[in-house]
């Protein structure tokens, strides 16, 4: 196997230095790399391809960590409608076209259904490079691609699991599907819950001991701890990856480990696009010309369709809209994962998976191109668009503005059925965990201890236990929210809405008792009353224990600070308040920040003089300068390096303004080579000179004689009668025939002769 990695990082190391030479994406070098090492070009004795592949399974893994490291469950529930909305139009489209292409081109059912998911999401990878290396990262369009991608991510996760289910059976199930979901939502909910809840403490803990080794021992060994755990769950090691990502995204040491996981997740993301190409087979690719065609026709012309579509119904204007949609026309990573996912259970026929490569290189080739089509195409749009589908699109867009007041019964409702959900599903998994795992060993170790006949006790301490562990959760979901402001508003406003209140309070009642009941149940052979009784008395024993209560508070107060930790960690280094970059949005302004280089001219100069509103039309709202915030800033507040300079204005003024501090980097940093040419051709010496009666210097001291400022040198020495004293005291005499030791430009010290 080090035969055959040495052979890939060759390879990849070379075509992707040509990619980059070419400014194209590092990605398409390393598909070529594996096309070129991989045995239909080289022959099945350079690679061992079955190696490869091995190797690419753990670039997977790291991918999908890497990737998780970017998601977070909190910024989706965040994103508002545009990015669901969104993805939802684009999942839905195109996972019908893509599946009505291959039925159309005579293709199975399951080689079509393949087709259709690999067809629905587009590239994050690819999506990040061609903004930034376009400079169109911080403008509004962005943000919206990145929602609908992390989207995407999270569908694409869900996507896997059920092709798994429906490649077994070869047939589509709607219960097996509705069965699959939830089990993988309700998996996805106690790994996200017990996994904020735990590890951030762990690592605030261990904060001390964590240096860059340690922690990137300690962050491996949490993805793949999670890995095994998904593994035995029954899903596939991809999520559990990229559920250990997620939930450390939610951490304060996020950014840090994206740090330390950076050249692991290049190493492996190579070997993993490397043994992708080497499944490419040129004879394949001349062979299926006519479907690699119409599937890339189809990938770019129904994404923008499709992403158009769904963003401008989710209230953006339509501009924003077709700019997000240019941007994403292209095959993702996922595409890769799930065609040799596909083709290792034998559900789908070799020849798709290079067909798919061949789609993703060649629109991931167009996507700096199409995103530069965006706006020509909207300006061609909106000139030949009728009148009244234009107002409509207005309306449309200016309708998002508007809030909707829901009742106070519909907001209870809805925060109730959240919390009951996920103590449910925690109680659950608890109750899963500890009957398959735990209660047998409890009782066999208490029962050793006892005769045969008090058998009994040994059940009877287990289940006491048990219920000990889960009294916080059973609390919590029957009495959260009970003391919450809208519930005593509604309790205030009449018998109809008391009585809708108790019925709530009455049915979470109900579902604490019959976790008991079934708690009870598994260690104890009882009559139903009996069952009943015993269930109801726990319940009220646990809703009248103040211990309980405190422990319960304790158990969320960690989880809520734990999640929230991040994000107050990024609101004390916020350039400005959140409330007014959302105000800002209604007048189509939005802020960005740009860090001032130290190479940039820039530096040291006055706002007055650059004159940047007259220049590019942007407002200068706030200087972060270290600790401290210089808000609107003054036309004689200068600009130091790494200065934070956070900028109000429209995409077109802020691309102006990004693109004219390029410049000044570029012109910076071009004049300090010209400096460090010229340092090259003076070099610093050493040089000895003897002084003599006619010199000026001669008799004065050293501050006296001011030979550093006459000939720009240091006096690192005086030798004299033999001695030599070195760094002398500015007072020290100079005498005719001492031997000064010197340090500077040999034409510089030619002055002092």
């Amino acid at each position: 196997m080090l035969h055959d990695l040495g052979i890939i990082m060759l390879v990849a190391g070379a075509i992707s230095l040509l990619c980059k030479w070419l400014k194209q994406p590092v990605v398409l070098g390393y598909i070529v790399a594996g096309l070129l090492a991989g045995p239909y070009v080289c022959g099945s004795s350079w690679v061992n391809v079955e190696s490869a592949e091995t190797w690419g399974q753990v670039g997977v893994i790291f991918l999908l960590f890497s990737l998780g490291l970017e998601f977070s469950f909190k910024k989706l529930l965040q994103m508002g409608s545009t990015a669901f909305i969104g993805c939802i139009t684009i999942v839905v489209g195109m996972m019908s076209c893509g599946f009505l292409l291959g039925r159309l081109m005579g293709w199975n059912e399951m080689n079509s259904l393949f087709l259709g998911g690999m067809l629905c999401m587009s590239s994050t990878t690819i999506v990040f490079k061609a903004l930034d290396d376009l400079g169109l990262r911080q403008q509004k369009f962005a943000g919206i691609c990145f929602g609908i991608l992390v989207v995407e991510d999270l569908f694409a996760v869900v996507l896997m699991v059920l092709l798994a289910s429906i490649a077994v059976k070869q047939q589509f199930d709607g219960g097996e599907m509705l069965w699959q979901v939830t089990k993988l939502a309700a998996y996805l909910l106690f790994w996200f819950v017990s996994g904020i809840t735990l590890i951030p403490t762990l690592l605030k803990r261990c904060r001390r001991y964590l240096n860059d080794e340690t922690m990137t021992i300690v962050a491996l060994g949490l993805c793949l701890g999670m890995v095994l755990l998904a593994q035995r769950a029954g899903f596939s090691e991809a999520l559990g990856a990229f559920v250990m990502g997620s939930i450390l995204a939610e951490t304060v040491e996020c950014e840090r480990i994206e740090h330390l996981m950076s050249p692991i997740k290049n190493l492996f993301g190579a070997i993993f696009f490397v043994s992708v190409g080497m499944m490419i087979s040129p004879a394949t690719l001349a062979e299926y010309w006519l479907p690699i065609t119409l599937i890339t026709l189809l990938v770019i012309v129904g994404q923008i369709v499709f992403a158009s579509l769904g963003i401008v119904l989710s209230g953006q204007p339509l501009k924003v809209a077709m700019q997000s949609a240019f941007a994403l026309t292209q095959v993702g990573e996922f595409a890769f994962i799930i065609a040799q996912f596909g083709e290792s259970i034998g559900v789908i026929e070799r020849f798709l998976y290079p067909v798919v490569v061949a789609v993703s290189v060649i629109t991931t080739f167009l996507t700096p191109y199409t995103l530069r089509l965006a706006e020509p195409a909207h300006a061609w749009v909106e000139k030949h668009m009728p009148q009244t589908v234009a107002g409509w699109l207005q309306r449309l867009s200016q309708g998002r503005s508007t809030v909707t007041q829901q009742s106070l019964m519909k907001s209870i409702l809805r925060k109730v059925g959240l919390s009951v959900l996920i103590y449910m599903t925690v109680i659950i998994f608890i109750n899963m965990f500890y009957f398959q795992f735990a209660s047998g060993w409890v009782m066999e170790m208490i029962n050793a201890l006892l005769p045969v006949e008090l058998a009994w006790v040994g059940r009877l301490v287990a289940l006491l236990l048990l219920l000990l562990v889960q009294s916080p959760f059973i609390y919590k979901m029957v009495t959260k929210h009970l003391n919450a402001p809208e519930t005593h508003r509604l309790w205030h406003d009449g018998s109809y809405r008391r009585a809708s209140l108790v019925a709530l309070f009455v049915v979470r009642l109900l579902l604490g008792v019959a976790v008991i009941i079934f708690c009870i149940g598994q260690l104890f052979n009882l009559t139903m009353g009996v069952l009943i009784a015993l269930a109801i008395l726990s319940v009220v024993a646990m809703l009248m224990s103040k211990k309980i209560h405190r422990q319960s508070s304790f158990i969320e107060r960690r989880f809520m600070d734990n999640l929230s930790a991040r994000q107050r960690e990024k609101d004390k280094n916020r350039a400005v308040r959140k409330e007014l970059e959302d105000a800002l949005l209604s007048y189509d302004l939005h802020l960005a920040d740009f860090e001032l280089v130290a190479e940039s001219i820039y530096c040291g100069r006055r706002l007055m003089d650059l004159d940047l509103r007259r220049t590019c039309g942007v407002n200068i709202v706030r200087i972060v300068r270290g600790g401290l915030n210089v808000n609107i800033p003054g036309g004689h507040e200068r600009l130091y390096p790494h200065d934070r300079i956070v900028v109000a204005g429209s995409d077109q003024q802020i691309a102006r303004f990004q693109q004219l501090l390029d410049q000044a980097a570029q012109q910076g940093a071009e004049l300090i080579v010209s400096q460090e040419l010229n340092d090259r051709r003076t070099p610093v010496s050493l040089e000895q000179l003897v002084v003599t009666a006619d010199m000026p210097f001669c008799g004065k001291s050293l501050a006296e004689s001011r030979i550093r400022e006459t000939a720009q040198c240091a006096v690192l020495g005086i030798e004299r009668d033999g001695v030599t004293q070195m760094n002398p005291a500015s007072t020290e005499l100079l005498q005719e025939g001492d031997t000064l030791i010197l340090a500077g430009e040999s034409d510089q010290i030619q002055k002092l002769v």
